[in-house]
């Protein structure tokens, strides 16, 4: 067995990829960031933020790392942008073909062409739910489509997706951009109504991408490129909250955590909103309850309804 440290410290019992019902995959990746760079030592920073954590939960009233939480040795793919887009890819499917809950822990926003790919392959009718400052959908950036200015280019061409809180964005990607399912800072500042009309626009299979940045910087400055007018602590949670349990949440990413030496603030911020996100999850459900998900796979070969068992393969 591995002399690695467990997820936020948990016991050995609850980190054991057998029984665990939950994967965490870091991935420490910076390598197409333009601006504030430290992208690639966030998932150690939210690792070590994570180990000073309270593990119950006030407002669930859970420990959800009885769940079980396993985690994944990191990605360490960059030889090429692309190279670790297929690495992402390959390891998020293998584990989602277990019957596992997947996350990531980035790393920047690039990471997410490489999970959303593989949720898209597994679930039917799949809607990416993308929280963040930045439109993110230039089709190429720097000679590659593998860029965290892309990072949801290509689901806005295969998935159904929805944008929640931009407020930065090139005069390009409005090419690209689905204004109906776009929920832009300056709006919803004035809109009361604006999470229900984001739930309305979701199919039942949610993958959630979510960037550091849509935060506020006065509660989050810890992040490549912080965009003043960001979302605030206790709205961002009743819209997740509201998220789960009115959809099936198949998986989510968190990235572009930047660390500060000076400043552990926005490493516990992420550590908590990870942490907040499983228990939304499996509030409600028992630690001995089976986890088991039926996925729709669109292979070349056509559309086959199969039912993944957790074993070794």
């Amino acid at each position: 067995m591995s002399a690695k440290k467990n997820y936020a410290g948990i016991p050995d019992e609850f980190a054991q990829l057998e029984t665990a019902k939950v994967i965490l995959i870091p991935v420490p990746y910076d390598g197409t960031s333009t601006w504030g760079k430290g992208a690639d030592k966030g998932p150690q920073a939210f690792l070590e933020a994570s180990e000073n954590m309270e593990l119950y939960d006030i407002e669930t009233d859970t420990e959800v790392y009885e769940q079980g939480v396993y985690l994944s040795e990191p990605i360490s793919e960059k030889s090429s942008p692309e190279a670790m887009v297929n690495a992402v890819h390959k390891v998020t499917k293998d584990y989602i073909k277990r019957n596992k809950f997947v996350t990531l822990f980035g790393g920047e926003h690039s990471i997410s062409i490489g999970s959303i790919r593989a949720f898209n392959e597994c679930f039917d009718n799949l809607s990416v739910l993308h929280i963040d400052a930045h439109a993110d959908l230039r089709k190429t950036y720097e000679g590659t489509s593998c860029n965290h200015a892309c990072a949801v280019h290509e689901a806005s061409q295969n998935t159904n997706l929805v944008q929640v809180g931009i407020r930065s964005m090139d005069a390009i990607e409005k090419t690209f951009m689905d204004e109906e399912k776009t929920f832009f800072a300056h709006d919803m500042v004035n809109d009361e109504y604006w999470t229900d009309k984001v739930i309305d626009l979701l199919t039942d299979n949610v993958f959630i991408t979510l960037d550091l940045d849509a935060f506020d910087p006065s509660i989050l400055p810890s992040t490549g490129t912080p965009e003043p007018g960001g979302l605030f602590w206790y709205e961002t949670l009743e819209f997740l909250k509201q998220v789960f349990e009115e959809k099936n949440v198949v998986g989510f990413d968190i990235v572009e955590l930047c660390p500060n030496t000076n400043d552990k603030s926005s490493d516990f911020l992420a550590a908590k909103l990870y942490y907040k996100m499983l228990s939304y999850k499996f509030m409600g459900q028992a630690v001995d309850d089976d986890y088991d998900n039926t996925y729709n796979l669109d292979y070349k070969g056509g559309n086959t309804n199969l039912k993944f068992e957790d074993d070794e393969d």
